[in-house]
Order: structure tokens, then sequence, then C-alpha cells
């Protein structure tokens, strides 16, 4: 996985969510608090989705074969929405059905000190790993909000960091919050409550991740500014004299393909072409060096023929093109 895939900030909340579980998961034995329950099944389904994107990332890397010629960089796609799932059903319908269980069944909570000790000590941890995860997050989100970021991002690592990070700290407060009413009430339905929050928190960020990831797994273009850097780069005003149309598609994270029709002079030789067309790949990859399936047709410049270019509904190489 390359560097913007944020393996630092994997492997970071990897090892905070293993050594946040096993504590929270003492400290429901010993309290019988339901919301350290659905706390600690909450992280270790993060474990698990930690666990899917490095698999995803180390998948992704298999050479492309004739089956699949354009590689598999969308194999991080694909276990980043898995991630999703695993987030909604394992952690929000769990913690959901925990909570309705603990508010029908109250009890009091039972050796305090255990579950108010793993909480502070679980949001200082997870503060850390937030923290790794934001800093990864700022060396490749230039000017971009955070909203901007997690909906363009073609790395769907950092943003599903990033998500469940910051869910994990809510739901960590939600769960001291519902644990220290329960204590201050000597009443067992704020822990259930509290319980019910951290599963609707985590059912709205699965839900998130899940719309964002399909969005990659359907096929996203470039960027804005990857798109208007090719078009500079495709015309170079001799031999190539415009673009007619052009689509592009992220076969990956760090791989995009380009297809364009161009305008050619109709008196240009084959030869004149052909060396035309090498030498505006050539521009095309060094102004955005992840456009490394490129395929350029000539053509002659007709009004008809660019009009199609900013309709995706209209097939490329069609009739009258």
């Amino acid at each position: 996985m390359s560097a913007s895939g944020g393996t630092k900030a994997i492997v970071a909340a990897l090892a905070a969510n293993l050594a946040i579980a096993v504590a929270k998961f003492v400290a429901f034995l010993f309290s019988g608090s339901s919301s350290m329950l659905a706390e600690s099944v909450h992280s270790l389904a993060d474990s698990g989705n930690q666990a899917l994107l490095l698999v995803g990332g180390k998948k992704a890397q298999r050479e492309a074969t004739p089956q699949h010629p354009f590689g598999y960089g969308r194999e991080r796609y694909i276990y980043a929405f898995l991630v999703s799932i695993v987030l909604f059903s394992v952690g929000g319908m769990f913690a959901i059905y925990e909570g309705y269980e603990k508010i029908k069944h109250p009890h009091p909570i039972e050796a305090w000190y255990w579950p108010v000790g793993v909480l502070v000590f679980a949001i200082i941890a997870e503060s850390f790993s937030f923290r790794t995860a934001i800093k990864e997050s700022n060396e490749i989100r230039g000017g971009l909000s955070w909203k901007e970021f997690v909906r363009r991002a073609k790395a769907p690592e950092l943003p599903v960091v990033l998500l469940e990070d910051l869910g994990a700290l809510v739901g960590l407060v939600l769960a001291l919050g519902g644990v220290g009413l329960a204590l201050a009430t000597d009443n067992g339905v704020w822990d259930g409550i509290g319980t019910l929050c951290i599963g609707v928190l985590l059912i709205v960020i699965a839900l998130i991740l899940a719309a964002e990831t399909k969005s990659l797994l359907l096929g996203e273009a470039a960027g804005v500014d990857d798109v208007k850097k090719i078009e500079t780069a495709v015309v170079d005003g001799e031999t190539v004299t415009g673009l007619i149309h052009m689509r592009t598609l992220h076969l990956g994270p760090e791989e995009l393909l380009v297809a364009a029709k161009v305008a050619v002079r109709h008196d240009d030789t084959a030869a004149q072409v052909a060396n035309a067309i090498d030498a505006a790949e050539e521009r095309i990859r060094a102004a955005v060096p992840i456009a490394r399936v490129i395929y350029l047709e000539p053509d002659i410049y007709s009004a008809k023929a660019a009009s199609a270019g900013p309709n995706p509904a209209a097939t490329p190489g069609g009739p009258g093109h």
C-alpha cells in the first residue's frame, strides 16, 4: 500500500483498538456494564476493520492478469465497503440490542472504578490514534475541508480510519456519560440508554462509509484538478489541435484510466499522428503520474463530435463520432 493509503494510521488504530477491546471486556466482566460490553465489541469490530483494510491494500498490489487486465486496485474499495458492513452489523446492531436488553432488564453497575478507569484510558489511546490519522490526512488533503476530503478521497483507508476514530471517541464519551448517570442515579437504565446511543452512532457512521465506498466501487472520474491538467497536457497546438471529448476512471486509488478523442489536422500523415499521440501520452503521464492506462483516438475535429464531450451518456466512438 502506498503512503497515501495511510498504513501508519491503520496500524496505529489497530494497535490501539486491540488493547482497548481487551481492557473494555475486562471492565465489563467486573462491572456488568452494558455500555462496556457494547464498547468492547465496537473496539473488536474496529480491529477487524483495520485488518480488512490492510488485507485489501496487500491484495490490491497484485499484478494484472489476462482475466483482470486492469489489475486489482479496486480491492481496496471492496474491503473498505466490507468495513461499513461489519461496523453496521457487528458494532451498531449489537449495541442497539444490548442497550434494549439493559433498559428492559436494568441492573446496577458493580465495581464502578473498572469501567470509569478503562473509559478514561480508552479516550487517551483513541486520541493518539485519531491524532495520527489527522496528521496523515493533512499531508494529502491540501485545501479541502474535512467533509470534502472524506467525500472526494480516492484512497478509502484514511477516511475510514478518521470516521472510525471519531466514532470511537464520541462513543467513549457516550459510554462514560451512561455509566456516570447510572452511578449517580443508581439506575442501570442510563447505562442502557448510553449503549443505545452508541449503536445509533455506529450505524450512522457505517451508512456514511457505505455511501462513499459505493461511489468508489461504481467508478469515479479523476478529480477536477487532474482533469484540467490532462486537458492541458493533451493538446500541443501543432498535430493535436484540440480535445473533442474525454472520459477518466479510477481503476484504483493510484491508477487512472484516460480515454479521449483528440482532434488532428486532416492533412497529417499516419506517422505524424502516431508520434503526436505518443508525445501526448508522455505529457499526460508527466502531468498526472497516476494516469497509467491511456487510450487516445485521433479524429478530424467536428462540432457534432465535440458536442458529446460533456455528456457522459454519449457513447465515445458511436455513430457520427
